[in-house]
């Protein structure tokens, strides 16, 4: 059964949200509730919590549910998430398959690519994901 999601108004509802979308591995709860969330909101919301696990669920919500409906949002959930506080000491704790995992929704925003983001866009987000 799927996690009711609302959206959350400040960083410790994210975080109980967030917590329980990892605990059960609710792919498409998570999903909901990047739908729902305001890219530019997600450094603040996640604030100093952000971990590899909940960036993994992240990307692979983002792939399994969204991608295929609106790529610009995705794009929009990945430059933001760049910003979050601890991102950098999360992506080089990233094991070489979970770096595989991130590649493959850069490969997927490209051949998806529409007029929210450019290839160029594409390209100089993938290095600040350090693919």
């Amino acid at each position: 059964e799927k996690l009711p999601i609302s959206e959350p108004s400040n960083a410790y509802d994210f975080g109980q949200i967030i917590n329980a979308v990892n605990t059960n591995k609710d792919k498409a709860a998570c999903a909901d509730l990047l739908t729902i969330t305001d890219p530019k909101k997600l450094p603040m919301l996640l604030s100093n919590k952000l971990e590899g696990e909940i960036l993994l669920i992240f990307i692979q919500s983002l792939e399994y549910y969204v991608l295929g409906k609106d790529p610009g949002l995705v794009y929009q959930h990945l430059f933001y998430l760049s910003k979050a506080e601890r991102f950098k000491v999360v992506l080089a704790l990233l094991s070489k398959n979970e770096k595989e995992q991130v590649q493959q929704v850069f490969d997927l925003l490209s051949e998806n690519q529409n007029h929210q983001y450019s290839l160029e866009d594409l390209e100089s987000l993938k290095k600040v994901y350090e693919l």
